[in-house]
């Protein structure tokens, strides 16, 4: 990830536009950033982190005081950041919420919200992908596979932060550590293990209390039976240390089942005493009922007797009606012909005055509507015709205007049809140069294989060219280090050759001659040296290396000759013409290949449309002929049927009478018809009424005589409405009912023998003695239903203590499974947490985050070694801590002068800016590894540098810039002067009462 361009506005204290090109600012890959204290060093910093993830870091994230406080009230804050990650270049303009001023807004303010717009340079363009805040902020952690909080801690090194990071306890590191490399998913394997803990406890829990619940519910149901324990040793004992619930739950039952069998018994007693009492009160309360019965049924009989006079008068009143009542049929009859009578005559001459008001004889209607029913059917006759006569002139209307609209068609035809062989003259002429465009595709083709050829050969000579280069540099190499192993084997064969007189001096001895000289002194004798055996050796390997790099020069310089070879055939090919030049050719030729295919299709298209116009033409012709036939035949057609609609006319004239058409005159003729009728229909009605009403007068006459009434007047007295005669024959009916009924009474059973018992003398108790004697048997019937629901409470019992001692059996079998899996998990969870047999109290997560730790510790040791001249590592341990306390994320330094280990605390002021560096740049190694081998190619170092003497600075700067490696650009921010002599690109931040200012300085250029 590099930054390449950084433009702020009313941002921080910038209140206008700064621009800085971190492209030039980063050039010699190192620069630094420096300024006076407040003036926005920190801010450059806050703007690019604001840039990616829409927030700055640590305490600074209120995003209302984002926005300059120098800058205009108008002024909107925004942050511009060009940057590039794995091969992509994006564009990022963020801007913080606001409050514009508004003349309408609320107190003169109007609140504007963040806003962010992400772009993408493609091909050589900016393409927009998102303006959501949401979206943009995906995209951008996508892209570099950091979030925020990593960002500040990889690409933006904080040395106050990790200098404490440094001295803090296990327990403060961790939360870093988590933050940066995310192990939350450890965590949440500790708090499902402990969830799963906890849900076995609970479940073992539950089968506790449901035991527990079902020893209670025993208890309750053997209280229930109300039993003195006291009295009973075998539950006294159940109380002991020894008893067990099964054992308590088995005593309850079989002192349940014994109360059960003597409450039993004594239900049984209570029960035949009750029924003896019962029957003895049935039976008086018996002999009470049959002399009650007796005397109401005396009392009946003397009612009934009173009223006797009273029913017989009524009998003989109903006897009377009924025998009116038979001739009320033929009182009706007479009543109901008098009425026809009526209506008929009122009917009649009804009719009488319709016909007279349309006009008509009413003297002879029968004579009258026959001849007009004779007319009628000779119109009806003729109704056809009329009918024809309509369809006829219909026909001849269609005919006129199927004319007028062959006229119009055929001029809008004749207009088509000259437009369509214009335009087929003009598309003949333009498919002729199509016709020679297409023909040449084939060529095009060639063309442009040739050419795309062309662009791989230059791409390959490219590429032979660097082969050739790098095979030049191996040559050269092996050449050069086969020189120097000759040499050194030369060398080494001049110091054997050397050696020889050593080795004689070696065996001089005083007073002995010199082998070579014959002398017995020896003033000077060469110095030993190695021995012959190890120089010959170090000799012969010399000359071996030196043979095998004769061997590699041998093939190195085959491989040259090879790329020369290659360079020299593709050179042949054309792979030396500017690769410029072999593009546009591509281009030019892929340009032609396009308009011939163009050409291809246009020609296709064109003889298409071509052959369509050709058709419509033929197929207009061919109407135009059609409608020429059709217009020959419809005006022969036309003479026709004029002909045939005058004869009608002429036909239908006379029997329309003045009528519009025959229907109309049918109308007229049927409303006279329907008038006549009527007359004729209420005439016949009038003399079968007159007929009705003498037949009905005659049969009411001889009705009357033959039942002995005098007139109709004298019967129709007689006769009672409906509710008189039912009120009278019920009364009847009920006198009559019940004097059977007192006969029956009389001698059923009951009352036969109370009226023996009360011949003899035996009379029913009395009502106090009855009472008593109901009493004393409520009294017996409640003992016993007493007795009987403690002797059915008592076996319910027997039954529930029976059922629960099985669930209780069934349950503790159960909850064994379940006892045993709670124990495990919980101590698994435990375990995760740091807790239990953990001996060094180290969580799963810090187990995890020990481990990238360590290889943090292992990473900054790298560095730190460099920066202290080789005397300090930094090195993770995992010692248990004192009193108790979470192990796992210890740090010690390592001082490698004197091999002691010792708390990072006990660094100086220097020593801990180095080791605190060494340990942000070994975190930042390993996070970037963790975010996927991010390349990070921007590098910040927040100050520190003024805690360290002459020799620490120039070793920690030795460091530093071995980070510019791969071309990553690193920038310091630091007060240090030496720093400002050293550094000489450097981007100052300049303050001043209007707000600051930034520029790049680069005093090497000046």
């Amino acid at each position: 990830m590099r930054i390449h361009r950084l433009e702020i506005e009313a941002f921080g204290p910038f209140a206008g536009v700064q621009s800085i090109d971190f492209d030039q600012l980063g050039a010699q890959g190192l620069f630094l950033l420096n300024g006076a204290t407040g003036a926005g060093k920190t801010s450059v910093l806050d703007a690019i982190c604001f840039a990616l993830y829409g927030s700055v870091p640590g305490a600074r994230q209120d995003g209302k005081r984002l926005r300059s406080d120098h800058a205009e009230p108008a002024a909107e804050p925004r942050v511009v950041c060009e940057f590039s990650a794995r091969g992509r270049r994006f564009e990022v303009t963020r801007s913080p919420a606001w409050d514009r001023p508004s003349a309408r807004g609320r107190k003169g303010f109007t609140t504007q919200q963040a806003k962010t717009l992400l772009r993408e340079r493609v091909n050589g363009s900016w393409e927009e992908k998102t303006s959501r805040n949401d979206e943009a902020g995906m995209e951008i952690g996508d892209v570099l596979g950091m979030d925020r909080e990593q960002f500040t801690r990889v690409v933006m090194l904080p040395q106050g932060d990790f200098a404490a990071f440094l001295r803090s306890k296990a327990s403060d590191r961790l939360d870093l550590l988590q933050k940066l490399f995310g192990t939350q998913r450890f965590e949440a394997i500790e708090q499902q293990l402990a969830l799963q803990a906890n849900a076995a406890r609970a479940k073992v829990q539950d089968n506790q209390n449901g035991l527990q619940l079902l020893v209670q519910r025993a208890e309750s149901e053997y209280a229930q039976l109300c039993i003195d324990e006291a009295a009973d040793p075998d539950l006294d004992n159940t109380g002991s240390s020894e008893s067990t619930p099964e054992l308590r739950l088995g005593i309850l039952e079989a002192q349940a089942r014994t109360e059960s069998l003597d409450r039993q018994q004594a239900a049984g007693s209570a029960e035949a005493f009750r029924l003896q009492l019962a029957d003895k009160l049935n039976s008086a309360r018996e002999r009470a009922q049959r002399h009650a019965k007796l005397d109401a049924a005396t009392r009946r009989h003397e009612a009934l007797s009173a009223r006797a006079a009273e029913v017989q008068e009524f009998r003989e009143r109903l006897g009377r009606h009924r025998k009116a009542a038979v001739l009320g049929g033929q009182l009706d009859a007479v009543d109901r012909a008098a009425k026809a009578l009526d209506l008929a005559a009122s009917k009649a001459e009804s009719a009488t005055a319709k016909l007279r008001a349309a006009s008509l004889d009413a003297s002879d209607p029968g004579t009258l509507l026959a001849r007009i029913q004779e007319t009628i059917a000779v119109v009806e006759a003729r109704v056809g015709d009329e009918q024809k006569l309509e369809d006829i002139t219909a026909r001849l209307d269609a005919l006129d205007l199927a004319a007028r609209q062959r006229e119009s068609a055929k001029a809008a035809r004749s207009l088509a049809l000259a437009g369509l062989r214009s335009e087929a003259v003009a598309l003949e002429r333009e498919l002729g140069p199509l016709e020679v465009a297409a023909l040449e595709l084939p060529l095009r083709e060639s063309e442009v294989a040739a050419a795309q050829n062309a662009v791989k050969t230059v791409a390959r000579y490219a590429g032979a060219l660097g082969a050739q280069s790098a095979a030049v540099k191996r040559h050269a190499f092996a050449r050069a280090l086969s020189q120097d192993l000759r040499q050194l084997w030369l060398d080494l064969r001049e110091s054997r050759l050397a050696n020889a007189a050593a080795e004689l001096a070696a065996k001089l001895h005083d007073g002995e001659a010199c082998p070579v000289c014959g002398s017995a002194e020896h003033p000077s004798p060469a110095p030993a040296g190695l021995t012959a055996l190890a120089l010959a050796e170090e000799e012969q390997s010399a000359h071996e290396r030196y043979d095998e790099s004769e061997h590699e020069l041998l093939q190195a310089a085959g491989e040259l000759a090879s790329a020369e070879q290659e360079v020299a055939v593709l050179a042949a090919q054309g792979g030396d013409i500017d690769p410029q030049e072999a593009a546009s050719r591509e281009a030019l030729a892929k340009d032609a290949l396009a308009s011939a295919r163009s050409a291809v299709d246009e020609l296709k298209r064109g003889k298409a449309d071509f052959a369509r116009m050709t058709e419509s033409i033929a197929r207009l012709e061919e109407e135009q002929l059609q409608e020429d036939t059709a217009e020959a035949q419809a005006g022969s057609i036309k003479v026709l049927l004029g002909e045939q609609r005058e004869s009608l006319e002429t036909l239908l004239r006379g029997l329309r009478d003045g009528f519009d058409t025959l229907r109309g005159r049918i109308q007229g003729l049927t409303r006279q018809r329907e008038l006549l009728q009527s007359a004729v229909t209420a005439g016949e009605q009038l003399e079968r009424a007159r007929e009705a009403l003498d037949d009905a007068s005659t049969a009411l006459d001889r009705a009357l005589s033959a039942h002995g009434f005098d007139t109709a007047e004298a019967a129709r007295r007689e006769i009672l409405d409906e509710q008189h005669a039912a009120r009278l024959d019920e009364t009847i009916r009920a006198a009559e009912t019940e004097g059977a009924r007192l006969a029956e009474l009389f001698e059923s059973e009951d009352l036969v023998l109370a009226a023996k018992e009360r011949q003899i003398g035996e009379v029913p108790l009395t009502a106090v003695e009855l009472a008593a004697l109901e009493q004393e048997a409520g009294q017996t019937e409640e003992t016993a239903r007493r007795l009987d629901l403690a002797a059915g409470l008592a076996a319910r019992t027997v039954a529930s203590l029976a059922a629960i001692r099985s669930q209780y059996e069934e349950a503790a079998a159960s909850g064994r499974g379940p006892r045993e899996l709670a124990r495990v998990l919980n101590e698994l969870a435990e375990t995760a947490r740091g807790a239990g047999d953990n001996g060094y109290k180290m969580s799963l997560n810090s187990y995890v985050l020990a481990a990238r730790l360590e290889q943090v510790a292992a990473a900054a040791s790298e560095r730190l070694i460099a920066m202290s001249d080789g005397r300090y590592t930094l090195q993770h341990t995992d010692a248990k801590a004192a009193r108790g306390a979470k192990s796992g994320l210890g740090l010690e330094v390592v001082d490698e002068w004197t091999g002691q280990r010792r708390d990072t605390a006990t660094l100086s002021g220097g020593e801990s800016f180095m080791a605190s560096l060494a340990l942000a740049l070994g975190l930042a190694d390993v996070v970037q590894q963790e975010a996927g081998g991010v390349d990070i190619e921007t590098l910040f170092v927040d100050e520190g540098f003024g805690s360290l003497d002459e020799q620490s600075l120039e070793q920690v700067m030795d460091a530093l810039e071995g980070l510019r490696d791969g071309g990553r650009v690193v920038g310091l921010v630091s007060h240090v002067a030496e720093m400002k002599q050293r550094i000489s690109s450097q981007l100052q931040v300049i303050k001043n009462r209007n707000g600051s200012t930034v520029r790049i300085v680069d005093a090497a250029a000046a």
